[in-house]
């Protein structure tokens, strides 16, 4: 027989930030709150916005104007459940460890935070036997956290290799299928909304360096923090690169990659090329994704839209209504899982591929001078290519400086790893640059995927 829900006590939800996001959560709730209300076993009231300033326009919320206050820290000590989307680190987390000393479970989609202070919200939560949820943080819409957290909780995942930042990978894919400069895609990015006024952020990898630490974190049983995470942005990726990568039937994507070895736990985020048949090559425009590999399962592959109003408000209200079923049904989700305690490895000990392009001079042995820097640092070359380039002029300029001869025989020659660690790769590119046969190195990017 069905229950009538409206007979229930209602659940008191209070909603910090009024934004993109929390506007379509406010939206979403009001709008179907008859269906919330069934799907949790009783309904859910919206008792407060917090917003930063007063005397906006809020109709667009679709709420009773008396509802928006200034005041966050009194209207969190009134609620039951708590949805922060305000971002940043404060007042977030005071505000959001208030809302736990009186007794409210969260929802939150702050990824900064939980990447620098996951652990004292875990312990918080635990303290006061509430959920912490924040499925929201990484990847908008695309379920992802809870299936590592649950779904697979019963496996031992190997690696997570993502796509975890829209920006980056518009620019990215503006680059490779158009041509367009760095510069010229960001602005494409901004006009279209996917980026900020101030992509640095984005563009620099600390959004996805800080999903990547929650990610590791969660797959590994391991506190992995944002400062724990090598981050190198997508600013010197050039159009030579691209085309570099197109070439080797290649394209170029910001990866958040953690990977869990014998030795321990590498997590980064860095530019890379990656064959076009692998799944995430076929990652377009803003969109996200993520692959992760298990013992048991195997390949899984994670994909939809990382961002937005309404993609990351689908977010929020699915971990929303999980922890309103706990609070009608009287039990909690699974806190954090960090048992496994391994060590977090720099990045020189994390195994990688790399491509090297050298301006070199054409002449018998340069090759195998080329080839001794690598085998001097252990690293196995996997393919070499070589193509001449038109002679230069005496007089012509190279480097800043006149050219010495009556002709200089010049060739590119590109060169393909086998994994090694990424230390011996650097230390190999440091004394290539140091041959006299080499006038220069043109590229240096990392190769991942199979």
């Amino acid at each position: 027989m069905d229950t009538d829900v409206s007979a229930s006590k209602p659940l008191r939800v209070a909603l910090l930030g009024a934004g993109v996001v929390g506007g379509a959560v406010a939206r979403h709730l009001t709008e179907r709150a008859n269906d919330m209300a069934a799907r949790v076993g009783a309904p859910l009231e919206i008792v407060g916005i917090a917003v930063r300033r007063a005397g906006r326009d809020r109709s667009d919320l679709g709420v009773d104007p008396s509802l928006v206050t200034t005041d966050a820290e009194e209207l969190v000590t009134r609620a039951d459940i708590v949805v922060e989307v305000i971002g940043g680190i404060e007042p977030a987390r005071s505000l959001i460890l208030r809302a736990m000393e009186h007794g409210a479970s969260v929802v939150t989609a702050n990824k900064a935070l939980l990447a620098e202070d996951g652990p004292r919200l875990y312990a918080a939560a635990a303290e006061h036997r509430v959920d912490l949820y924040y499925e929201a943080a990484v990847a908008g819409a695309i379920p992802l956290l809870r299936p590592l957290r649950e779904s697979l909780a019963g496996d031992e995942v190997r690696k997570v290799l993502g796509i975890v930042n829209g920006t980056t990978n518009y620019v990215l894919d503006k680059m490779d299928t158009t041509g367009a400069g760095f510069e010229d895609a960001v602005e494409q990015a901004q006009a279209l909304g996917y980026a900020e006024a101030d992509p640095t952020a984005d563009v620099e990898g600390f959004d996805a360096a800080a999903k990547a630490a929650i990610l590791a974190s969660l797959a590994f049983h391991t506190r992995v923090s944002g400062s724990d995470v090598h981050r190198e942005g997508i600013t010197e990726v050039t159009p030579a690169d691209v085309a570099a990568a197109r070439e080797m039937d290649c394209v170029v994507k910001l990866l958040s990659i953690c990977e869990r070895t014998d030795a321990g736990v590498s997590v980064r985020v860095h530019p890379a090329m990656i064959p076009r048949s692998h799944p995430l090559a076929g990652v377009r425009d803003a969109f996200n994704a993520v692959f992760v590999e298990a013992d048991a399962a195997g390949q899984l592959m994670f994909y939809g839209r990382g961002a937005g109003g309404d993609p990351t408000a689908s977010a929020v209200l699915g971990d929303l209504v999980a922890v309103a079923r706990h609070r009608v049904g009287g039990g909690l989700g699974p806190g954090e899982s960090s048992y496994a305690d391994l060590p977090i490895l720099s990045m020189g000990d994390a195994q990688t591929r790399y491509y090297v392009s050298l301006d070199v001079a054409d002449r018998s042995g340069v090759l195998a001078k080329v080839a001794a820097a690598f085998a001097d640092h252990n690293v196995s070359i996997e393919t070499v290519r070589q193509e001449m380039v038109p002679e230069e002029r005496d007089g012509e300029q190279r480097d800043g400086g006149e050219v010495a001869g009556n002709t200089n025989a010049r060739a590119n020659l590109v060169i393909v790893t086998h994994a090694a660690t990424d230390a011996a790769l650097s230390a190999t590119v440091e004394s290539l640059r140091t041959l006299d046969v080499v006038r220069g190195v043109n590229s240096v990017m990392r190769v991942e995927g199979s």
